[in-house]
C-alpha cells in the first residue's frame, strides 16, 4: 500500500516520532512516500512515486508554490545541517517556487533556493544552490556552493568551489522556462485536488499556455505568459518588499490620463503574483494596463509601468 504520510522510525538519534506537517492548499499524491519531520508550504505539488524520507537527516522544508515531480528522492544524513532562510538548522531546505523535476535527488545536507529549476537526474549533494539558479539535466553538485542566479548545464559535474564560481549567468529564457512550469504544476495541483473533491479553482483552468501573444493577453482562449523584462521588473520589486497594483484605461480614458483602479496584489509569491497579473491582462483584453510597485510602509507609488497597449 503506498504512503501517503507517516512519522519518522524511533532510532538512537531520534525517538520524537516527527510527522508531516502539510499546508492545507498543498496536494500529495498517495502514490508517494511522505515520511517524518517534513514540513510542506501553501501550494507545494508532490507527484506520484516520491521518496521525501525525513528518518535519518532532519527536519526538511519546501516553500510555497514549489513542485517536486515523479521519482524524486529527498533524503539527508544524520549529521549535517545548514541554515534555512528562517535561520534555523535544516538537514534539507527547498526554497518557495521551485522546481525540483523527474528523478532529480536532493541528498541533505542541501539548501536549493527560492525559484530554482533543478532537472532531470541531477543530484544536489552536501551543497547550496542559491536562489534563482538554473541546473539541467544529469548534473552533479556536491560540496559546494553555487552562487544565485547561476546556470548548470546538463552533464556537468560540480565538485570544486573554483568550478561553481566560473559558472555563467542564468539567462531570461531558462527563468521564463522554470517560472512556466511553476505555472503548469500549480494547474496539475488545482487539478488533481479538484479530482479527489478537495477544492476546485475554475480560475486556474486558464491560468497556463504554451503559446500566445507576449504581453499576457488572450490567445485561443488561454492565459499568455508575460515578457520575461516585465517577469523581472516584478521580481525586483517583490525583492524590495513592494507590493503589485494595476490599472487600466480604455483608448478614450488613455487619452487624458484617466486610469482606473485595478487589484492591489499583496501576496509575496512570485508565481501567484504573476499568475494574477497574466489572468488581469487576459481579462482586459482591450485596454491598456498599468503596473504599479507599491511600498507598503510608505503607502507610496515607487514605479508606473505600461505593461499592455490595446493592439
Amino acid at each position: 500500500m503506498p504512503l501517503r504520510h507517516q512519522p519518522a522510525p524511533p532510532t538512537p538519534w531520534d525517538s520524537d516520532l516527527d510527522q508531516p506537517i502539510i499546508a492545507a492548499s498543498a496536494y500529495v499524491h498517495p502514490q508517494c512516500s511522505l515520511i517524518g519531520d517534513v514540513q510542506l508550504g501553501e501550494n507545494v505539488m508532490v507527484a506520484p512515486n516520491t521518496s521525501i524520507r525525513a528518518d535519518e537527516g532532519a527536519p526538511f522544508y519546501i516553500g510555497a508554490n514549489t513542485n517536486i515531480q515523479d521519482g524524486v528522492v529527498i533524503h539527508g544524513l544524520e549529521q549535517g545541517r545548514i541554515l534555512g532562510d528562517d535561520q534555523k538548522a535544516y538537514s534539507v531546505w527547498i526554497g518557495h517556487d521551485t522546481c525540483i523535476t523527474h528523478m532529480a535527488l536532493i541528498h541533505g545536507p542541501a539548501y536549493v533556493g527560492n525559484e530554482c529549476f533543478i532537472g532531470f537526474r541531477s543530484t544536489v549533494f552536501n551543497a547550496q544552490v542559491g536562489h534563482g539558479c538554473i541546473v539541467m539535466m544529469h548534473a552533479l553538485i556536491q560540496d559546494v556552493e553555487i552562487p544565485a542566479g547561476k546556470y548548470v548545464p546538463s552533464g556537468a559535474v560540480i565538485t570544486t568551489q573554483q568550478a561553481a564560481d566560473r559558472l555563467p549567468d542564468a539567462n531570461d529564457s531558462d527563468r521564463s522556462f522554470s517560472h512556466h512550469v511553476v505555472e503548469i504544476n500549480q494547474a496539475l495541483r488545482a487539478g488533481y485536488r479538484c479530482s479527489d473533491g478537495i477544492a476546485c479553482t475554475p480560475s486556474l483552468q486558464n491560468s497556463v499556455s504554451s503559446n500566445g501573444s507576449s504581453n499576457g493577453s488572450h490567445q485561443n482562449g488561454k492565459v499568455a505568459p508575460l515578457q520575461a523584462d516585465i517577469v523581472d521588473i516584478i521580481r525586483q520589486q517583490l525583492r524590495q518588499g513592494h507590493h503589485i497594483g494595476l490599472e487600466f484605461a480604455d483608448v478614450r480614458r488613455f487619452k487624458v490620463g484617466s486610469w482606473q483602479s485595478g487589484p492591489t496584489i499583496t501576496s509575496t509569491h512570485e508565481a501567484q503574483v504573476l499568475t494574477q497579473v497574466e489572468q488581469f491582462l487576459a481579462s482586459h483584453p482591450g485596454d491598456y494596463v498599468r503596473l504599479l510597485s507599491i511600498d507598503p510602509g510608505a503607502k507610496q507609488r515607487q514605479l508606473e509601468k505600461i505593461i499592455q497597449k490595446p493592439e
